[in-house]
């Protein structure tokens, strides 16, 4: 059985320019509005089947956005066929917003928003709707879906997307050159309307700057805007929505617009002439000064090249470019001389490092001025004439010859006066010294080349006005050989001749050596000395290359008879004056195997018997080296015990030194000093033994006669000496004995001051000036009236 469904038509009540623009044609889901009956023949039973269609007759609702009345929006109505208006059914609405946003009245279906809308938020509503039976709770019709969309109102302003945009454009460019763009957004709805139809206009920076009301491009107005002239630019931009027309909303935005630099200036000097001045001791590299040509450019373009175009000063100046300050420095390139030059003229060029080609037509981008440096005097230590000497001299000079000359003088107009010296840390020996007032050099000490070849001094030249001024040169002196050295063997020569060996027969070849060194090299001549010139046993032959032959001259030698030969043999050399040595060559005799081999040089060897090998003789030998070590034992330690030292005693006194400080008046000042002592007998006759050692012999003591009495004491001491040195237990080694004798007799009788306290008064001492002038000082002190006094 078909069962027949009927749709109604859902009404949609709204405002009047809902009806007139909005309202859409109605769609219906159904398209008939009657019961349609379809009988179907079933193939099992028969009966005929009869269905009903039914659904919702519906329309798209629409709503203002925004809206501002005084009662809710009304937004449409829901109806079913089913609703026979006795409140039997109830309406039921879910979805996006329902309950909040949107509310259906549940017995009419009528349906209103409570809320304003905002389209820019939420544009379109998707809702669902159903019809339920009170009674039955069962739905009378399918849930259906509909939506609710919302009408865009301008009720936005168009809005750029930064608040404010930095922008640079390079300065001097043409007309119409982009800058920059920029962008405003409507949040209203482009689809509908005008609202959100955007046009650009510029409130601010005109004339300079334009821009396009579509695409938001703004660009240059004005030809050859120089950043010289002005850097900064803001330009206001305005965005306005209803295609700008009267009543449309808008938003603005600041742009800053910078001119960037191109190299449209030439550097420019401020002045035509520059002065600057340089002491003549200015060392290469110093910096005189600096000058700056002026650009209105920055960076890169404002690097400025500095040169030296012209002038007499170009050799001897130079200019480098500070990068940091865009200066031009001034340095001094060579060493200046006040005496030589006191003013140069320079032309300095300054000339921009990178530039433009587009603006060459302005004119040449470089400028010259001009700079004059003067040249200060200085007081300048002395100059030599050479940066360095050397000197020659045979090793043979004689002391005190001069060798060479070394010149130096006063660079300044005063030319002071100079004086040379050695500086002796370089000449410790103090070999050579130099005339202070000419420079000339000359040998103190004799010269050795073979010593010392080579002599490297330092002379000093000094302002004798000013001593703070003074240079100093080296001097290299090369001592010159002369020949002073007589050639020599070379080695020492151990040479040995074979009992069988034939005549003729090579035994040694000897070289020479000498310490001189002639220009030609070395030439030696060998022969045998003169009292040996026809040797028996042996010649020598002279190779020509110093170097000889001794050759045998005989067959067989014989060890027993003649052990060693002494060949004296006479060395020549080739230069001036001619020098020889004689060197003598010790040959000895050895025996040989038959091929010449040595076996045996000892002529001992032939004296022993034949039957006594090599392990006995060692065995004697031995033995005899052990008895002569035992009797040097033996023999040490006897003489120990013999000379066994015997001081003990303290007490040991032997002859004493006794000084006296005292000059005394002579052998006749008796008063001074009694010489009893010297003539005391009992100290004379005490002769004592030494303690030291034990004695070996025990020496009668001798006995003098007794002179002491009324004797010169002259006399007396020289027996005295005379005494011990014959004496012969006499002390030999550590103790001295002193006997001294003044004299005769003292004009000046006794100056002792040992007397001087047993004299009254005042003494006369005029005589003091009649002793000559080693007496003056004494004469003054004492010879006056008054010196007590004083």
């Amino acid at each position: 059985m078909m069962r027949t469904y009927s749709f109604l038509t859902v009404l949609l009540w709204s405002y009047m320019f809902h009806v007139i623009h909005m309202m859409p044609s109605q769609k219906r889901t159904n398209k008939h509005s009657h019961s349609e009956k379809i009988t179907e023949l079933s193939e099992n039973d028969g009966k005929t089947l009869h269905r009903t269609k039914r659904g919702w007759m519906w329309n798209q609702f629409f709503l203002l956005e925004e809206y501002t009345g005084p009662d809710t929006q009304y937004v449409g109505k829901l109806h079913t066929d089913q609703d026979k208006g006795d409140g039997n059914l109830k309406y039921i609405l879910t979805g996006d917003g329902a309950g909040s946003l949107f509310i259906i009245d549940e017995n009419t279906g009528d349906i209103h928003a409570a809320k304003k809308l905002d389209r820019e938020e939420k544009s379109l509503y998707v809702l669902r709707a159903k019809a339920i039976d009170r009674k039955t709770g069962r739905q009378v019709e399918p849930e259906s879906e509909f939506i609710i969309k919302i009408h865009d109102i301008n009720d936005n302003e168009p809005k750029f997307t930064k608040d404010m945009y930095t922008a640079s454009v390079p300065e001097m460019s043409g007309v119409g050159t982009s800058v920059i763009q920029v962008t405003a957004t409507d949040a209203d709805d482009a689809n509908y309307g005008n609202s959100a139809k955007v046009v650009y206009s510029i409130l601010q920076g005109q004339p300079y700057f334009s821009v396009d009301p579509e695409t938001g491009i703004i660009k240059t107005a004005l030809p050859d805007m120089s950043r010289e002239n002005r850097e900064q630019y803001q330009v206001v931009i305005q965005a306005k929505d209803m295609g700008g027309q009267m009543g449309g909303l808008s938003g603005t935005t600041t742009v800053n617009i910078t001119l960037t630099d191109v190299n449209d200036n030439p550097p420019r000097f401020p002045q035509r002439t520059y002065q600057f001045s340089s002491p003549e001791s200015a060392p290469p590299g110093t910096p005189l000064g600096r000058i700056k040509a002026n650009d209105p450019d920055v960076g890169e373009n404002a690097e400025i090249e500095y040169s030296i175009s012209s002038g007499d000063g170009s050799d001897m100046f130079d200019i480098v470019t500070d990068k940091d300050t865009q200066e031009g420095i001034i340095t001094v390139k060579k060493h200046l001389d006040f005496e030589n030059k006191v003013l140069y003229t320079l032309r300095v060029e300054a000339t921009n490092a990178h530039p433009d080609p587009r603006f060459l037509q302005l004119g040449p981008f470089k400028d010259t001025a001009l700079v004059k440096i003067s040249i200060e005097d200085i007081d300048e230590p002395p100059m030599f004439s050479r940066p360095w000497y050397l000197i020659e001299v045979d090793e043979d000079a004689r002391e005190g010859s001069i060798i060479g000359q070394v010149v130096a003088q006063d660079p300044d107009i005063a030319k002071n006066a100079i004086k040379y010296s050695v500086d002796r840390h370089t000449d410790l020996d103090r070999i050579f010294n130099i005339y202070s007032g000419n420079g000339s050099l000359f040998i103190s000490k004799p010269l050795d080349r073979e010593e010392t070849p080579w002599h490297n001094i330092t002379v000093i030249a000094t302002e004798i006005n000013n001593p703070k001024q003074s240079s100093q040169i080296p001097v290299f002196i090369r001592i010159l050989d002369i020949n002073d050295h007589a050639p020599e063997f070379a080695n020492y020569y151990e040479t040995i001749v074979c009992e069988n060996a034939k005549a003729g027969q090579l035994i040694q070849t000897v070289s020479a050596i000498d310490k001189d060194q002639p220009p030609r090299g070395h030439k030696f001549f060998f022969e045998l000395a003169p009292e040996f010139a026809v040797h028996p046993n042996f010649s020598i032959v002279d190779n020509k290359d110093n170097t000889a032959g001794i050759l045998t001259r005989r067959n067989g030698y014989n060890r027993s008879k003649m052990s060693t030969y002494f060949l004296p043999i006479i060395i020549f050399d080739n230069d001036y004056p001619i020098q020889s040595s004689t060197g003598t060559l010790t040959i000895r005799v050895c025996a040989c195997d038959s091929r010449g081999n040595m076996q045996s040089c000892s002529a001992e060897a032939l004296l022993l018997p034949a039957g006594l090998s090599t392990g006995a003789l060692v065995a004697i030998l031995l033995c005899i080296i052990i008895l002569l070590v035992l009797v040097v034992l033996f023999t040490a330690l006897k003489r120990q015990r013999k000379k066994e030292p015997l001081i003990i005693s303290k007490d040991d006194v032997r002859d004493n030194i006794v000084t006296y400080n005292d000059e005394g008046g002579g052998e006749e000042d008796t008063q001074a000093f009694d010489i009893g002592t010297l003539r005391n007998p009992e100290a004379r006759e005490e002769s004592k033994m030494r303690r030291d050692v034990i004695p070996e012999t025990i020496f009668q003591i001798r006995r003098t006669a007794p002179l002491w009495e009324n004797i010169d004491v002259q006399d007396f001491i020289h027996r005295r000496l005379k005494e011990n040195d014959l004496d012969p237990a006499a002390p030999p080694y550590d103790s001295l004995a002193t006997y001294a004798y003044e004299g005769n007799d003292s004009i000046a009788n006794s100056l002792s001051s040992l007397e001087s306290l047993t004299t009254e008064g005042n003494q006369d001492y005029e005589y003091l000036t009649d002793w000559g002038p080693r007496f003056k000082k004494l004469a003054d002190m004492y010879g006056g009236e008054d010196s007590d006094r004083d």
